[in-house]
């Protein structure tokens, strides 16, 4: 599986993302957001960093998956434990080593691109 990118407001800025990971990310924010309910989501940055954004049904956002099959495919430990974070006071951490080892990446999970 290939990297998706998740654009958000009008910041050119992209955070790179696993494709099967972004597709779980993306169901767990859009249920979210329909309910009206808002949450912080971090990630790593290029630099070894943390950032956060605050996600909000008045943000700009557009996720761009690179594959048709990891927006298909569904993990439901994947999926609960992301929509756990979101519930949390702490947020949706895609920092978080369970966050790593359940969407089993080739590569690097993060990176945010320049």
């Amino acid at each position: 599986m290939g990297m998706g990118k998740l654009f958000y407001g009008t910041s050119e800025q992209v955070v790179e993302v696993d494709d099967m990971l972004l597709a779980h990310v993306q169901k767990v924010i859009i249920t979210k957001l329909r309910r009206g309910e808002s949450f912080p989501l971090t990630w790593k940055t290029a630099t070894g960093g943390r950032e956060t954004l605050w996600v909000h049904a008045s943000l700009l956002l557009r996720f761009v998956l690179g594959c048709d099959e990891a927006s298909e495919r569904t993990d439901a430990q994947l999926l609960r434990h992301l929509a756990d974070g979101a519930n949390s006071h702490h947020g949706m951490d895609l920092t978080d080593d369970a966050v790593r080892r359940l969407s089993r990446p080739a590569r690097p999970v993060l990176r945010a691109a320049a």
